[in-house]
């Protein structure tokens, strides 16, 4: 009996001197707590997810339709936060652990506060979206893509600050090692550069046709920061640094308004000139008739004699064509070649080619002695 009313006795110490000094029953109270509001962290979002669709339903946009699915994530982190605060505070705890728990408070409260910008980043991409017309798509990517980073960046800046860690001195560290990687990565740094400068400038974008300084044709299936992946017309994909783009020449074809038809046609030279005006007004009229043909101040077209090459009269044909698409330019042009060759065939007319013409004169005086071994 006395041993047992030792152990009761030795019970009750520990039950109230608990751990660290704190009651027992505080501890399994404060969990309780803890685990109530965690419990309840999905009904708790639940409901105020539920409520807000209330309201966002009567509007017409949806931003913010976006943006009630995009907090989910922190709203159920939130109870987290709330039970935590509520079952510390209940907790008497030291005054060394004090100080722990606090910081353990401010650092919850602050990956909330950062989760919840980050994740308000995506709906207010709809809004920076609004100026695609006048800033490139990658690069609207490219700055809601940094705007992550910086939240991100700034969150673990925060939390290191609040636990005592200075950012400055880690900061100043890395601005040295920056710099030894900036000597060994130039062409990392040059290629990061140019492509910021192709966004910025527009010189082109996500499906433009480009030409870069006659060795890579394609279009452009996206924009990184380091390289531009270009596809070739049979389909190689082409992996080209960002600073070529900068200091080498490049065509963009989609920019151009029309697409130029300019042939030199080769005539016989026995084509005599009534042939070739006929052909040349012919050809002039079918241009001058077909809607697929561009006709302002800027695509004039030209149907005319040019030049006597040594073998054909050559017959200059410039002509712009209405469309910009490539599939439809051909089809346009080949249309146009046709009807050219019947034109030429209808008036009696042929297509020249290299030849050579061989005149052979006869020998004057006397006919050459045949010789015959029978005499």
């Amino acid at each position: 009996m006395e041993a047992f009313n030792t152990f009761s006795s030795l019970f009750i110490d520990v039950w109230k001197e608990g751990i660290f000094g704190i009651n027992a029953s505080e501890i399994i109270i404060g969990l309780l707590i803890f685990l109530f509001f965690y419990v309840l962290r999905r009904l708790f979002a639940r409901f105020l997810i539920n409520r807000i669709n209330k309201i966002v339903n009567k509007t017409s946009n949806t931003i913010d339709n976006t943006v009630v699915e995009v907090i989910e994530g922190p709203l159920k982190f939130l109870p987290v936060v709330l039970g935590f605060f509520i079952a510390s505070s209940y907790i008497d705890f030291s005054i060394e652990i004090k100080g722990f728990i606090d910081l353990l408070n401010r650092t919850f409260i602050t990956i909330f506060i950062f989760w919840l910008l980050h994740q308000l980043i995506i709906p207010f991409s709809f809004i920076i979206k609004n100026f695609e017309d006048k800033i490139s798509k990658p690069l609207v990517d490219w700055t809601l893509r940094g705007l992550k980073i910086i939240i991100f960046v700034l969150g673990i800046v925060a939390v290191l600050e609040l636990w005592g860690i200075k950012v400055g001195p880690v900061i100043a560290g890395l601005g040295l090692f920056g710099v030894a990687v900036a000597l060994g990565a130039q062409d990392l740094f040059k290629n990061l550069i140019s492509g910021i400068m192709i966004l910025m400038e527009g010189r082109f974008t996500v499906g433009d046709v480009i030409l870069v300084s006659n060795e890579v044709e394609g279009t452009v299936e996206q924009i990184g920061f380091r390289s531009t992946l270009v596809r070739r017309f049979d389909s190689t994909p082409v992996m080209v640094p960002n600073y070529k783009f900068a200091e080498q020449s490049v065509t963009n074809y989609t920019r151009r308004h029309h697409r130029r038809i300019r042939w030199l046609i080769g005539l016989e030279y026995r084509t005599n000139i009534n042939q070739l005006k006929i052909i040349r007004n012919q050809i002039s009229t079918l241009i001058e008739n077909q809607k697929d043909f561009a006709k302002n101040e800027n695509t004039n077209y030209f149907v005319r004699i040019d030049s006597f090459s040594e073998s054909s009269i050559d017959m200059l044909v410039q002509t712009f064509t209405e469309t910009n698409e490539w599939g439809e330019y051909l089809k346009i042009k080949e249309s146009l070649a046709v009807k050219i060759i019947e034109i030429v065939e209808n008036n009696k007319a042929g297509f020249a080619f290299p030849s050579q013409s061989i005149y052979v004169e006869s020998i004057s005086g006397d006919k050459p002695e045949i010789f015959n071994p029978k005499k």
